[in-house]
């Protein structure tokens, strides 16, 4: 059956696919122009080299964690929290993990002002206003300076869920992220 879907797309979700298993180096134009099922000139008409479409992965993870965090029910900033952990670690646990792809793609690109380590960058940017932001509503007195350490931690808790036991990677992070708040809690009295 021949697959409907626009190539670009076709195109991305083999990208999508093929760096998070394997490595964005690892991993050939030409087997996924071969696997997306598309002609090398509709690959590059969508995509003019490599890392356009490595910048378009990252933003494409990006998009997609956005589109997690803002579907999790409304709830206090605690909760909020806890739940954006809970997800990680979900994920993390999950057989098929293979890292944080930002930080896998980063540590490919190592130059900052590259395409792809700026949209991680925005990423980044992104996931750490959303834990400042959250946190001035719990009434974190230093929302920026906790916003950091969450950084921190959820960093920690993506390469340790690729190298160590999920199941006390998940229950570290979690015991973390609990004294991170309790704390929040015990310094605004």
């Amino acid at each position: 059956m021949e697959d409907r879907r626009p190539a670009r797309a076709r195109v991305l979700e083999t990208a999508t696919r093929l760096f998070y298993a394997e490595g964005v180096h690892a991993v050939g134009i030409d087997r996924i122009i071969a696997e997306a099922g598309v002609a090398k000139a509709t690959f590059y008409h969508h995509f003019p080299s490599k890392d356009d479409l490595v910048r378009a992965y990252v933003v494409e993870q990006s998009s997609w964690q956005r589109t997690a965090a803002a579907s999790l029910p409304t709830a206090a900033p605690r909760e909020t929290l806890a739940a954006i952990f809970t997800f990680m670690c979900d994920f993390g646990a999950g057989p098929d993990y293979r890292g944080c792809p930002f930080i896998n793609a980063a540590a490919e690109y190592p130059a900052p002002d590259h395409p792809v380590r700026q949209a991680i960058a925005e990423h980044r940017r992104w996931m750490r206003d959303l834990y400042r932001d959250l946190l001035a509503a719990h009434g974190q007195p230093d929302a920026e300076r906790t916003a950091d350490i969450l950084m921190l931690l959820r960093d920690g808790l993506s390469v340790g869920f690729d190298l160590n036991d999920p199941a006390r990677t998940r229950a570290a992070a979690l015991e973390a992220l609990a004294r991170v708040l309790d704390q929040v809690g015990a310094t605004s009295r």
